[in-house]
């Protein structure tokens, strides 16, 4: 790992020294999306409440720039009928919260199963190769847990993002970052810092060489 990501990883252990549990599990996360973007695939997101909210926060810290400046392809980059517009875009890696689309989701839950809310959009959006991210305190939430059942079966990579005990949730899921802790709005209080890393790792790992050379100039 990069000197640059790995600032990201050590300032996260400097500020909350007791996740130092959660560090080999948030490293292969790491991989698996960098895996998966390299790969032209895309994120999926599901939770509900508090987690909701935090699957929104990450998509915005993925799809426009986080902490670095990012590029575009060289495609658009060098395309003049975009004229200004192509200084104006920015690079993104691709993320999507099925939390939205509302709907979308109220038909979901009346003419289907409430349950499936999420399951039912990653049979629609999901493909092998991509990653799909079930955030739940418990890790007891039906509907993430659905989510994951068809996640795997289609091929995508599931990772859960729970507390300390991971619920029914981890054990289905490839990879599991589970934080030291017990009370949902602590739990949530560790899951911040914790996407914010990763986001910030893999946006070093996509667009931080380049950042770096633009510096330079």
């Amino acid at each position: 790992m990069s000197e640059q990501k790995n600032k990201y990883l050590c300032t996260l252990l400097d500020h909350y020294p007791e996740l130092a549990s959660c560090q080999e599990d948030i490293m292969k996360v790491f991989g698996v999306l960098c895996e998966c973007f390299h790969n032209g695939g895309k994120l999926l997101l599901c939770g509900n409440g508090g987690s909701a909210a935090d699957c929104e926060h990450i998509v915005g810290e993925l799809m426009k720039g986080f902490l670095l400046k990012r590029h575009v392809s060289e495609e658009l980059a060098g395309d003049p009928s975009l004229g200004g517009t192509r200084r104006l875009l920015q690079g993104a890696l691709p993320a999507i919260s099925l939390t939205g689309q509302p709907a979308l989701s109220g038909a979901i839950q009346n003419d289907i199963d409430a349950k499936m809310v999420f399951a039912q959009q990653v049979y629609g959006y999901g493909k092998p190769g991509d990653v799909l991210l079930g955030i739940s305190t418990s890790g007891n939430a039906e509907n993430v847990l659905q989510a994951a059942r068809v996640g795997r079966a289609m091929g995508l990579h599931t990772v859960a993002l729970t507390g300390e005990t991971g619920g029914k949730l981890a054990p289905l899921c490839e990879n599991a970052i589970k934080v030291p802790a017990k009370e949902t709005y602590r739990i949530q209080e560790y899951h911040l810092p914790v996407y914010h890393t990763l986001c910030a790792m893999v946006e070093a790992a996509f667009f931080g060489d380049i950042d770096e050379r633009e510096n330079e100039r």
